[in-house]
């Protein structure tokens, strides 16, 4: 058995059951294609904004001169949840004040972190520092200490004037806040 359909043709007559399009009515109920267009990629900036990059303007020189005082730099948020190695430039809450404070991750748990004249040692090793200026932090010791569990020991780069892992210890990975995407080496 073959069924036939029936097609009516686009000529605006009435079609009873049907009920007429947005266009036919003129009701305007549609959303404009502009808005749309705009709307999608603001929404997009948005939940970018909220979920993976954030802004923000460096208010301390303690990253100088990798990073100056008043330069506007980009936090990558999903790092915070992953593993954050040795030489990131890391965002987090400071345990001194609860601001967001930007320092560079010198060791990770387990690590042991002194400071002899002004040059950085882990695990007992030199660790090359290009990124610092050594004429500022001449006749600088700290340590050792080891890392704890769960940690990241931070340095500024400007350790001459940087309030860092020296002064309130280890900072927990749960207070990373993301990792720069500017101030790697």
């Amino acid at each position: 058995m073959t069924t036939q359909r029936t097609t009516t043709g686009g000529g605006g007559g009435e079609n009873p059951g049907r009920r007429p399009s947005s266009r036919q009515q003129g009701t305007g109920r549609r959303v404009p294609r502009r808005l749309i267009l705009a709307l999608v990629p603001a929404l997009a900036l948005l939940g970018a904004r909220a979920w993976l990059v954030e802004p923000f303007t460096v208010s301390s020189d303690s990253m100088e001169p990798a990073i100056a005082q008043g330069s506007v730099v980009l936090m990558y948020k999903p790092a915070a949840s992953g593993t954050v190695g040795r030489g990131v430039v890391v965002a987090f809450t400071s345990p001194e004040d609860g601001h967001v404070a930007i320092k560079r991750v010198i060791a990770v748990a387990g690590q042991s972190v002194a400071i002899r004249d002004a040059e950085l040692f882990v695990d007992g090793l030199h660790v090359d520092e290009p990124f610092i200026d050594h004429s500022r932090i001449d006749a600088t010791y700290f340590g050792p200490v080891t890392v704890p569990a769960g940690s990241i020991f931070v340095l500024g780069d400007n350790r001459g004037v940087s309030i860092d892992s020296r002064d309130y210890g280890a900072v927990p990975l749960t207070a990373v806040q993301g990792t720069l995407l500017t101030g790697r080496t």
